[in-house]
């Protein structure tokens, strides 16, 4: 991190101890959340997971009028139930940290759709402000909203915006402080009176409510809120309540069923409907449609979702994102590696002092850091932010839920999928993304079998450049085949119903610079950490073993697999060995060993056999690494194992096969 960066982390973490207010940006995914987050916090910001949690976590100071203000970004959700993490995490902050006051962002476009989750903010009871953003989009669509009757209709602060203009977002920082200034000075509960449900159901929660007052509970939410959300039959309030008082349910119960009587489906049901219909009253009444024009934003979507052009598209995209990733970061890694060959060359050193082993080792990881994660992550991300903030992404991912439910993932688990062809680490760590962790092993599990830019430097390096580029095409394709087995083989180990594919279709659109750019560097960063350190300690232990002849002992001792099952020479084990820190030092060992007429050395069965180990099995100990820290010891064994197995079986089946066809 820069000193600039490091001073911003730390004016943060100091005014963050005793800001003058907090506020809470809230809001369903992709309604222009972070680009008004970025907009109030500018570089003052930093961005972690919750403690305890793997959802990100983006908090940064604004200063407003001598008034210091801490601002959270909250995750992007459509509701405060108990399915995916981030609804979990959102909901617990609001209650248990109480912030001064909760600015819910809503897309003017879609205004009845945001208005569900805006019901039950306030159904929390907690100070709120409205921010309806992207009213530019709103008015190409020929909507019109007239914020002075929706604040009427709600009885809070509507201020309109254009977020990624920068319009409206000073009117939205005052109106937010006249909010929290008054909250300060009142104790009293916020009732929105805006909330009224029919009859049996008010009545219902009125009855639970004043039993759960005469029970004393002392909770954290409002028991009005937790009446509904137990009506709503809610795992976690349930189980909270019942921890304090075992009276409550029993009685809860008898007043769901009379729900259910009167309306003949399930409560949670008629609660869902009972909030559709009043956001639908208040939309209404609030906004005019005048004639629909149809823009190129509608043109292209129809193409891009379309049954069968909305697939050439999507594999446009993808094969774009990939080719844009190994192009450029082909490009820049070769600068960067001549650059960093002119201060010292990165190879094995097998004599010299102990610093200077160290150094050479330690070096050889640094660059292999600086080599991967500067042209293959920073690019890829940069591309990634683009199609992620256009809209172009959740239209992917449309189109490719089915071909993902066939191993048990959905359309959404492709975004990392892809990722792990750029690099494994960014890619697992993107896997937070999924709602459940039996997802999120599932994808990352899947993530480790695809050819990053490492492998496929050793595919292009050993096959295509020394066997043909149809065999190294076709150990892409052979890879393809693997991922969906093994996937298909990790689907009956982890049993489950999967989740359905929910996600918000904005409107497309082209994306700010300056929030691509910052996602990216938000991204980047986290990896900077993880990444270094293990490639700069990893390569100094190596270079030491390998001097002192481990190495070679432990070579030595795989020759039954190395050379016996795979065909290979005597010296592969070593080259696996030193792969497992990163792939690429396959190649670089296998050149300080034979020279760079590799042909000399290798057969074109052991080039492809050699290739398809090196593609399949352990990715690299930053890999690993980032496993562990996501999934634990367990979860991070038994993948690593499974690709051990995968790439030697698969490697001896075809050490035994080529001879017949080559």
């Amino acid at each position: 991190m820069d000193k600039k960066s490091s001073e911003a982390s730390e004016i943060i973490k100091n005014n963050n101890k005793n800001p003058d207010f907090t506020i809470a940006l809230a809001g369903n995914a992709n309604v222009g959340k972070s680009v008004i987050f970025n907009h109030l916090t500018g570089s003052e910001q930093t961005v972690g997971n919750w403690p305890g949690k793997t959802v990100e976590r983006a908090e940064g100071r604004l200063r407003f009028n001598d008034y210091n203000i801490h601002v959270i970004d909250l995750p992007g959700i459509y509701s405060f139930s108990t399915f995916s993490m981030e609804e979990i995490v959102s909901r617990e902050y609001i209650a248990h940290e109480k912030p001064d006051v909760v600015v819910n962002v809503l897309d003017a476009s879609v205004l009845e759709r945001n208005l569900f989750f805006t019901i039950q903010l306030m159904e929390m009871e907690i100070p709120l402000i409205i921010c309806i953003n992207q009213m530019d989009i709103a008015k190409q669509k020929g909507i019109v909203i007239d914020t002075e009757k929706l604040e009427k209709a709600l009885g809070i602060p509507v201020v309109p915006t254009v977020a990624i203009r920068g319009e409206g977002l000073q009117e939205l920082i005052k109106k937010t402080l006249d909010v929290a200034k008054s909250r300060k000075k009142s104790k009293n509960s916020i009732n929105y009176k805006a909330i009224e449900y029919g009859g049996e159901i008010e009545k219902r929660i009125k009855f639970l409510t004043d039993f759960m007052d005469s029970e004393n509970l002392q909770l954290e939410y409002h028991n009005k809120w937790m009446a509904i959300k137990i009506l709503e039959n809610d795992p976690e309030i349930k189980n909270l309540v019942n921890s304090k008082s075992p009276n409550i349910l029993p009685f809860a119960y008898q007043l769901e069923l009379g729900i259910e009587e009167i309306h003949q489906e399930p409560a949670f049901a008629v609660m869902a409907s009972e909030r559709y219909a009043l956001a639908n009253r208040i939309a209404s009444g609030a906004q005019v449609q005048t004639d629909i024009k149809i823009t190129l934003s509608d043109r292209l979507d129809n193409i891009l979702t379309h049954p069968f052009y909305g697939y050439i598209t999507s594999t446009m995209v993808i094969l774009g994102l990939l080719l844009w990733t190994f192009l450029i970061g082909d490009f820049i890694s070769g600068i960067i590696t001549d650059a960093l060959s002119f201060f010292q060359p990165v190879d094995i050193n097998t004599s010299g002092t102990l610093p200077v082993i160290l150094w050479n080792g330690a070096f050889g990881g640094f660059v292999a850091g600086v080599t991967l994660i500067v042209p293959f992550v920073v690019p890829f991300y940069i591309l990634l932010s683009y199609i992620e903030n256009s809209g172009l992404l959740t239209r992917v991912a449309f189109m490719m839920d089915t071909f993902m439910h066939k191993i048990g993932l959905h359309g959404k688990a492709l975004i990392p999928l892809i990722l792990g062809y750029g690099c494994s680490v960014p890619a697992i760590d993107s896997t937070r993304i999924l709602e459940s962790r039996r997802e999120r092993l599932l994808a990352a599990f899947a993530i480790t079998f695809a050819p990053c830019a490492a492998r496929t430097i050793i595919i292009l390096s050993l096959v295509a450049i020394f066997v043909s580029i149809w065999w190294a095409l076709a150990l892409y394709v052979l890879d393809l085949v693997i991922i969906f087995i093994m996937g298909k083989l990790a689907l009956k180990a982890m049993p489950g119903e999967s989740t359905s594919l929910i996600m918000e279709m904005h409107s497309l659109r082209m994306p700010s610079a300056s929030v691509v750019f910052k996602q990216t560097w938000n991204r980047t960063k986290s990896l900077i950490y993880l990444v270094f350190p293990i490639f700069i300690i990893g390569g100094a232990i190596i270079q030491v073993l390998y001097v002192l002849g481990v190495l070679n002992f432990i070579g030595s001792l795989l020759t039954p697999l190395t050379v016996g099952w795979l065909g290979l020479p005597a010296f592969a084990g070593v080259l696996l060995l030193l792969g497992i820190v990163r792939k690429e030092f396959i190649l670089l060992t296998l050149v300080s060993f034979v020279g760079t007429d590799l042909s000399l050395a290798l057969t074109s069965q052991q080039f492809i056999v050699l290739a398809i180990v090196g593609m399949l099995y352990i990715p690299c100990l930053s890999t690993i690494g980032i496993l562990l820290r996501e999934f634990g010891v367990k979860a991070s064994s038994i993948i690593t194992t499974a690709n051990l197995f995968t790439a030697f079986i698969v490697g001896g089946i075809f050490a035994h096969i080529l001879p017949f066809i080559l």
